[in-house]
């Protein structure tokens, strides 16, 4: 893996669904993290087929939370529930994501969110999903970012990898709406169970 050719993903927010994964592998995406529940009690319908789609076709595929304001613990014991039977926790499959762009949700509820899953499934690893304004103002990741936890950036300035945004635990960069790139150093290894 080098800092030129950063492995490459892409990312369904709700009610997306991809028609033809084996298309999407053949067209150079390695993983694939998918939006299956938002809050605390609202799951998408669509999430069984896209995660067994991308599974299929073989890409590695995790489970995205998107979180609301307070419970942090209910929202991510909705998530645990919803995404264990679709197999997002099985080995190989990318750490679960916590997709925390939306206004009221802050550091406090990060760190409950992630202790939680981690009561829940005995994972360490997990994905943090904000956009450049919240990882340069907002959040403070040094208070709650272990070695296990890996912050996910969405900045769209279309260079792969390459975000302009620098954290020792910035590992993956939206760099174009629903695509995504590792950021050097990286690897594909260090975002997977």
């Amino acid at each position: 893996m080098t800092m030129q050719d950063p492995a490459r993903g892409i990312n369904l927010t709700h009610h997306e669904v991809v028609d033809d994964w084996h298309a999407v592998r053949a067209d150079g995406v390695n993983f694939a993290s998918i939006t299956i529940t938002e809050s605390a009690n609202w799951s998408d319908p669509a999430a069984a087929r896209n995660l067994g789609g991308a599974q299929q076709a073989g890409l590695h595929t995790g489970g995205r939370h998107f979180a609301r304001p307070g419970g942090a613990p209910d929202q991510a014991e909705h998530f645990v529930r919803i995404a264990k039977p679709l197999g997002a926790f099985a080995p190989g499959s990318l750490a679960p994501a916590l997709d925390v762009r939306v206004e009221g949700v802050d550091d406090r509820f990060i760190r409950s969110w992630i202790k939680t899953v981690r009561q829940a499934t005995g994972i360490r690893r997990v994905l943090v999903y904000a956009d450049f304004e919240q990882w340069s103002h907002a959040f403070h990741p040094d208070k709650w970012a272990d070695s296990e936890v890996v912050l996910w950036l969405a900045r769209h300035n279309g260079i792969p990898g390459r975000p302009g945004w620098f954290h020792a635990r910035l590992g993956l960069h939206q760099h174009e709406h629903g695509r995504d790139a590792l950021v050097y150093p990286f690897t594909l290894t260090d975002v997977l169970l």
